[in-house]
């Protein structure tokens, strides 16, 4: 699987039957008590499940699925962030609101601070910067099942599921060198390490499971 062979499944419409494809395959795997398909999940900072699928240099590909059937990371900071890459993600199932931020650079009475997050095989060093800003919600755009949004690196923003619901999407990044991850924070919250747990086979097996099951029962339109 490469990055634009998952671009090309997306642009003909055909992302339902894909996913559907990949996340049985995970499952399978794992229920088989081997090494599994080789994916492996990780409990994200910002509230979700992510099974990577392919790493192509600056370019990436994963499944993200937000549920209530699996415990979620404690972010240290917020959910308010920006990347380092361009996205391009496709809604499988459930809601996503994509909720932009306005953040202003200010040293008078800000309400946050910005912190680079540098990630490196043992987890995330989470660093701040003498950047300080104030920020609000800005323009909120809610996406469903079969909805595909972009959105540039760079952009302060934060990812919402109504309700706390269950949702899923397949996450596509293309790098912009030059640009780093980022993330809004307390003022006074220091650097700090922050450890990604990796799911073992069988959690993995069954995070692919719950959205395949999801997605297979969901009645998503088109792709």
């Amino acid at each position: 699987m490469r990055y634009g062979d998952v671009s090309d499944v997306l642009a003909g419409g055909s992302a339902r039957e894909w996913a559907l494809g990949v996340l049985g395959e995970i499952a399978e795997g794992g229920s088989r008590g081997s090494r599994g398909s080789g994916v492996r999940g990780v409990r994200h900072p910002l509230g979700f499940l992510c099974l990577p699928l392919v790493r192509e240099g600056d370019l990436g590909v994963c499944v993200h699925v937000w549920t209530a059937g699996a415990r979620r990371a404690r972010s240290t900071t917020s959910q308010v962030h920006c990347h380092s890459w361009d996205l391009v993600s496709h809604v499988l199932y459930g809601q996503v609101r994509n909720v932009h931020a306005v953040v202003t650079d200010t040293t008078r009475s800000p309400t946050h601070r910005v912190f680079e997050v540098v990630s490196t095989p043992s987890g995330d060093v989470v660093r701040p910067t003498p950047r300080t800003v104030t920020y609000a919600p800005g323009r909120a755009e809610l996406f469903g099942a079969g909805d595909t949004y972009t959105l540039v690196a760079g952009a302060f923003h934060s990812s919402v599921i109504p309700e706390d619901g269950e949702a899923a999407t397949v996450a596509l990044g293309r790098g912009r060198p030059g640009l780093g991850d980022l993330s809004l924070g307390p003022l006074a919250t220091p650097l700090h390490h922050v450890r990604r747990e990796r799911l073992d086979v069988a959690e993995t097996a069954r995070a692919a499971e719950l959205a395949r099951r999801s997605l297979w029962t969901s009645n998503t339109p088109g792709g």
